[in-house]
């Protein structure tokens, strides 16, 4: 229950108000008498209790909330000192007391709310912020004094005003919409608005519309203490302490002090200058400007000339932070890419016969496994301790930038050896728990012509670094030079080709029976006939084709035109079948299966006759998608070869998981079955036995000699593959071996 009696206090504080507003406001439209220290009783009491509610509040809310609190309490406890004053001056002097006494305590409350908008949660949490949101507030207000002296208070100019204090108690309205459009900007436009400041926003409204009441009935003469409208002071200080009852806001947890501010919504940018404009309509209107109009005019556009140089100071700053942004990388804190090549681009274009432009190229190896093992957050850590490993290493030699995942990149100056920072690179990054470096290094000549010449070379040379076993680093050479460039030929001819189509063969090589040499089937090997180098190899194309992806058209070729040569010689070889290979990435697409139906369909060739060979490592690395889709060419009765046994990482697990039907002896192993080495024999022994005990046809690659034929002859191996019994050859030639066997 103990915990329960802050919130208990509050709740009386408020009832203790709502029954002093009631009677107050009884009183006063029965005209009763003493209405006027009625009035100011009701006041002093309600602000007593908005106090103190308040000040629970400060004690009950979280620490983000306290300060806001606190300065609301002060607020209303300067509002009931204040309205003690004024009432004491009413007693003694007969009259409305405006003294400056009076008007510094009110004041002093009006600084004191401001200060507790301005510390709200969703208020900005810079001094330039909230200087910009006060200095709105006074924008809105002053602008909407003339038209609030035009539409109301035109009888002001005749008034007979006692005073400087009570020309300074006029000011209370243009106070009041001052702070009303503080809390409009600090309401929090990124997140739920709080009830609490809502309650707040219609005090103000409230107060607002009592002092214009007031200041007007003032100028005309007709305010009397106990007028009804005194209850409207009392009425908004029920309200603050009703709204000290609201929970603090539900995401107060959430919220990151240190975040990007949102940005702000038009009506908000929108929102000063608006009351401007209807300043300025009044000012037209007014006819002969008096000395409020004058005096507001003025204060209006000093108000705006800081204003508009506290934007123009925000907007130097953003554009300064927009240019770090611009050329930092945000992860590293190294200059990125843009800086890197606009400082290339300049000393190249500074670079003298007697100077020298270098460039190392920087790639983690073996960055993708981390980030594919470890997760994102890892790479990126490994990132951040890389890049600041060699940011130390560089020191003043050159400018280190990261140009983009794991690739680096440092401008070497002309006084420093490359070769020599290349070696403390890869020291520093080696002594560490981050991963190596390959490393290429370029030098600006006669044969570039500007940054992205010399960039390539660089990267040619990095690659030839990873070639050479990694953690490495390497010039970039006219050799290196020209291979790149033929390598980039061979690609761009390999496109073409692909899209042409006439210029690939296929070879045909034969799969017998060991036991009777009978051609059981035939694998097809592909061939480019490239117009200028002549016929390649799969070796010389194959890779490019994977890393480019043309593997993919070019395997539905191959797949295309070997199922249309199987099925015209079935009828020499009925029962024949045609094995043809698919790249890893196949099994990976959607379509494969409508593929390969589509291929049997066209070519009229029985599913069964077709043989799909599959990687050893491409099969261990599958995914539950990929085997559903090798469940999937089982139902269509098309054959799944494992391709290379033996090469990969090799387990009794995934041969139980895969929908295969035929294995292929890796030819590593039958080549080793000419030596007396009796390890080989077993092994081809053991991976025979293996297969037939999961119902796999084995056939045994690479058999070329008699003793080799003759040794999975006498392990039981029932089919081979080999220039023992034919090497690769077109499909006519094929079709005459069948004939002649």
């Amino acid at each position: 229950m103990a915990a329960d009696r802050p919130g208990g206090a509050r709740r009386w504080a408020v009832v203790a108000g709502v029954l002093t507003i009631t009677v107050e406001a009884g009183w006063l439209l029965a005209t009763g008498p003493a209405a006027a220290l009625v009035s100011d009783l009701g006041a002093i009491t309600v602000a007593s209790c908005a106090a103190t509610a308040c000040g629970i509040a400060a004690r009950r809310h979280p620490p983000q909330l306290r300060r806001f609190w606190v300065l609301l309490a002060t607020t209303m406890a300067l509002a009931a000192i204040g309205r003690v004053v004024w009432t004491v001056g009413r007693l003694t002097a007969n009259a409305l007391p405006h003294t400056p006494l009076i008007g510094l305590i009110f004041f002093a409350g009006l600084v004191t709310g401001t200060a507790a908008l301005l510390s709200a949660v969703s208020a900005p949490r810079s001094a330039v912020g909230r200087a910009r949101v006060l200095l709105d507030g006074v924008i809105v207000g002053l602008a909407l004094l003339p038209v609030a002296w035009v539409v109301v208070y035109r009888e002001m100019a005749s008034a007979e005003l006692d005073g400087t204090a009570t020309a300074l108690g006029m000011l209370y309205p243009m106070l009041d919409l001052i702070q009303l459009a503080v809390l409009i900007s600090v309401a929090g436009p990124a997140r739920p608005l709080w009830p609490a400041l809502t309650l707040l926003g219609a005090s103000l409204a409230v107060r607002a519309g009592a002092d214009a009441v007031y200041v007007s009935m003032i100028a005309q003469g007709t305010y009397q203490p106990g007028h009804p409208v005194d209850v409207c002071w009392p009425l908004s200080y029920l309200l603050v302490a009703m709204a000290s009852r609201h929970p603090p806001p539900a995401d107060l947890d959430q919220i990151d002090e240190t975040a990007e501010a949102p940005p702000l919504p038009w009506w908000r940018v929108a929102l000063p200058y608006l009351t401007v404009g209807a300043a300025i309509a009044a000012v037209l209107t007014a006819g002969e400007p008096s000395s409020v109009i004058y005096a507001s005019g003025v204060a209006l556009l000093a108000a705006l000339a800081v204003r508009q140089a506290l934007a123009a100071n925000e907007n130097r700053r953003l554009a300064a932070r927009l240019r770090r942004l611009a050329y930092t990388d945000q992860l590293t804190g190294l200059p990125n890419r843009l800086l890197f090549t606009r400082r290339l681009r300049q000393s190249i274009a500074a670079l003298t016969e007697s100077g020298r432009v270098a460039v190392l190229l920087l790639d983690l190896d073996g960055f993708k496994q981390v980030n594919d093992r470890f997760g994102h957050a890892t790479g990126d850590a490994m990132l951040s301790e890389a890049a600041a490993r060699m940011r130390s290493a560089v020191g003043d030699a050159g400018l280190i930038a990261r140009l983009g995942g794991d690739e680096f990149a440092v401008l070497l100056d002309p006084a420093h050896d490359p070769a020599r920072l290349a070696d403390r690179l890869l020291a520093v990054l080696a002594d560490g728990t981050v991963t190596s470096a390959s490393i290429g290094i370029a030098e600006y000549g006669p044969h570039h012509c500007g940054d992205a010449d010399l960039l390539r070379d660089a990267d040619i040379a990095m690659y030839a670094a990873k070639a050479a076993g990694k953690s490495a680093y390497r010039f970039c050479t006219p050799q290196l030079r020209k291979a790149a460039v033929d390598r980039a030929e061979l690609i761009a001819d390999l496109r073409r080709a692909v899209d042409d189509g006439g210029q690939f063969e296929l070879a045909y090589q034969p799969i017998v029976d060991v036991g009777t040499g009978r051609i059981r089937g035939a694998e097809a090997l592909v061939r480019w006939r490239h117009p200028r180098l002549g016929l390649l190899s799969p070796a010389r194309f194959l890779p490019l084709a994977e890393e480019t992806g043309l593997v993919l058209p070019l395997d539905r070729w191959v797949l295309a035109t070997a199922c249309h040569d199987a099925a015209a010689w079935q009828q020499l070889a009925p029962g024949t079948t045609v094995a043809v290979n698919l790249a890893p990435a196949q099994l990976r697409r959607p379509d494969l299966i409508g593929m390969v139906a589509g291929s049997v369909s066209a070519a009229g060739l029985a599913a069964p006759r077709l043989t799909l060979e599959l990687t050893e490592t491409a099969l261990i690395d599958s995914t539950d998608e990929v085997l559903s889709r090798l469940a999937q060419l089982r139902e269509l009765d098309v054959r799944i070869s494992i391709d290379d046994f033996g090469t990969g990482y090799s387990s009794l697990s995934y041969l139980h998981r895969l929908p295969a039907t035929d294995l292929k002896i890796d030819r590593s192993f039958v080549d080793r079955l000419d030596s007396p080495d009796p390890k080989a024999y077993a092994t081809v022994e053991m991976v025979t036995r293996l297969a037939d005990a999961f119902g796999l046809v084995v056939v045994a690659e690479g058999v070329e000699t008699e003793v080799q034929h003759g040794a999975v002859a006498a392990i039981g191996c029932p089919r081979a593959q080999g220039y023992r019994y034919g090497r690769p050859q077109p499909v006519a030639q094929l079709r005459q071996l069948i004939t002649a066997r």
